[in-house]
């Protein structure tokens, strides 16, 4: 199979996207499959932080700008290329990875030239815009949002909260398609002693964040927690709001951008693993703070309800409050028993989610929407249908219908 993988984020950008994106290109190439990236250009020519390939895919970069205010992003400018680019490669399937201003070219390119598609909802533009002062924004973003998901053979969403989004902005073709983790590298056994010797030298319990420092990501909650008795707050992640965060919290460990086996002995090496933003879709870090045998304390909202199990693989508590926050974090502090088995559940309930299944999930969605294909001459129709129920459920697919996608006529298959 041939497929065009579109995406807002790539390297050297690294976020969810990035990671999501790179892990499903490793997986083509594993199971024999033929791919195309097509990404925005980076602000940098640095050979290895600027990849023409990466897991045998060709990359193929689009003109972009640094997004104000944020400039190691970027955003790709129209690319009038695209067309010809896409029917050249002939894909079998077109993978959207987050559109947004890229992915909406190539979703009307596909349709256009009656490629399948299918489109990952993986961020809450509509969510961030309302973080960063730009709330009267919102719906027309949804409408944007909603407009360029209609476009794509099916749409896969990580949580069913975010499945119940799509529906209720009047997205109907949508599954549920989780995200994987690495239950290799990020494992109880990477606990680090000497780490933890180093970070915490008065034996002090170790709370950490792992992820952007940025508005959107709710980051300043985390002062709520630093002066929590007998515990080292651990901050790992880079972003704009780095240098206001470490004046404000002094006594925390800042250990800025870390990867690979850095971060999975970090993360092994917690003893509690907090998440402040709530407009996540899903949660990368907490699902890998899980495989590494630690609690999740984090928001009851979005995603987060999905990843963490309240009160067996961490703990929920109220968004946007500093005071639940501490609450939750403290009641973990105080109770090793409880910690140590939350840490066991958690590992335990990521046991089915490595990448290579969800991976493999992904292909049968392809091979799908192969039988579904749209374009300019066979139109777009959608009919409205009730809501569906919000529920979680495990991300392996199982009979709780995990997998299961939503069609125009309300019907499942």
């Amino acid at each position: 199979m041939r497929v065009a993988v579109i995406t807002e984020s790539f390297l050297p950008h690294v976020d969810g996207v990035t990671n999501s994106v790179c892990r499903v290109l490793e997986h083509l190439r594993h199971r024999g499959h033929e791919a195309l990236v097509i990404a925005p250009a980076a602000g940098t020519r640095t050979p290895a932080a600027y990849p023409d390939v990466y897991a045998g895919a060709p990359v193929l970069r689009v003109p972009s700008v640094p997004l104000p205010g944020y400039a190691a992003f970027r955003v790709a400018t129209p690319w009038p290329r695209l067309v010809g680019v896409l029917a050249g490669f002939r894909p079998d399937v077109v993978h959207l990875a987050a559109p947004a201003g890229l992915g909406a070219q190539s979703a009307f390119a596909a349709w256009r030239l009656g490629l399948p598609s299918v489109a990952v909802y993986q961020t809450d533009f509509a969510g961030f815009a309302a973080r960063y002062g730009l709330a009267q924004a919102e719906r027309s973003i949804w409408r944007w949002v909603a407009a360029v998901h209609r476009l794509a053979g099916r749409t896969l969403a990580p949580s069913w909260p975010a499945v119940d989004m799509l529906l209720r902005q009047g997205v109907h073709r949508v599954a549920r398609w989780t995200r994987g983790v690495d239950l290799e590298r990020f494992h109880p056994r990477h606990r680090d002693p000497a780490l933890r010797r180093g970070l915490a030298p008065g034996g002090e319990v170790l709370v950490g964040y792992v992820g952007r420092l940025a508005r959107e990501k709710r980051v300043h909650l985390l002062d709520a927690v630093q002066d929590i008795p007998g515990t080292r707050l651990v901050v790992v992640g880079d972003g704009p709001l780095r240098p206001a965060l470490q004046r404000k919290l002094p006594r925390a460990a800042f250990m800025g951008f870390r990867s690979g086996t850095e971060l999975a002995a970090i993360f092994a090496s917690l003893d509690v693993f907090v998440h402040t933003g709530s407009h996540e879709t899903f949660c990368q870090a907490a699902q890998e703070a899980k495989a590494s045998g630690v609690p999740v304390v984090a928001p009851a909202a979005g995603g987060l309800l999905d990843v963490v199990d309240d009160g067996h693989t961490g703990l929920h508590f109220t968004p946007d409050s500093p005071a639940a926050l501490a609450d939750r974090v403290a009641a973990l502090v105080a109770d090793t028993g409880r910690r140590t088995a939350m840490g066991l559940a958690a590992r335990q309930s990521v046991s089915g989610c490595g990448w290579s299944a969800i991976g493999d999930e992904l292909i049968g969605h392809y091979q799908d929407v192969r039988g579904l294909r749209t374009g300019h001459t066979s139109g777009v129709a959608l009919r409205s249908r009730a809501v569906l129920a919000r529920r979680t459920a495990h991300c392996h697919r199982s009979a709780d219908r995990a997998g299961t996608c939503h069609d125009e006529d309300g019907s499942t298959r």
